[in-house]
């Protein structure tokens, strides 16, 4: 996490040092030791490894729209934790995200969307409910925000692999949220 949060602060200061990507690429080749897995959104915007000023290698990243968790994310960090061993799980939510904003549509309006949009939606409207109940100024953040702790709290009660390791204190999930104007990236 102190890595992590480091690179993000040179990330916003200007001071970013990850470039040359051919540098050290016959190394990795027989293997990754990245620092800590990042579960983003597919948002192109939202780029953990710049965010972060990490390298080739550095992080273990899952994109998926609206950063939800599902079957292949979830085995992809499994296979992160259980055999790459990495100690971080960061699930990492963005201002403005659309797949989040759809599912607001979605329960207000009572949309359906096309093609396998209403299965991502499903996973996003517990979020929204929830959000929605606290009465907020702003449904969108707080829904972003709330679907951040329920994809970190599903992750981390993940049996058997995540929970078992986060039980014995190998792993810890943590939530985040990067404001696209700013470049900056709160813990929630």
């Amino acid at each position: 996490m102190k890595r992590l949060m480091a690179g993000h602060a040179k990330y916003l200061a200007g001071q970013a040092s990850v470039g040359n990507y051919a540098a050290g690429r016959a190394g990795r080749a027989g293997g990754q030791t990245p620092i800590a897995a990042i579960l983003s959104c597919a948002d192109s915007r939202v780029l953990p490894e710049l965010i972060f000023n990490q390298g080739p290698g550095d992080l273990f990243v899952v994109r998926v729209a609206g950063n939800v968790e599902n079957a292949d994310g979830l085995a992809s960090l499994e296979y992160g934790t259980e055999v790459l061993g990495i100690p971080l799980i960061m699930v990492m939510g963005h201002s403005n995200c659309g797949a989040v904003a759809a599912a607001i549509k979605v329960h207000r309006e009572n949309l359906v969307l096309p093609g396998h949009l209403p299965g991502l939606i499903d996973l996003l409207l517990p979020a929204v409910k929830k959000a929605e109940a606290t009465k907020p100024a702003n449904l969108l953040a707080a829904a972003t925000i709330e679907n951040v702790r329920a994809t970190v709290a599903t992750i981390a009660a993940s049996d058997p692999l995540i929970a078992a390791a986060v039980k014995a204190g190998k792993v810890k999930v943590v939530g985040s949220v990067y404001d696209v104007p700013t470049g900056k990236v709160t813990l929630v």
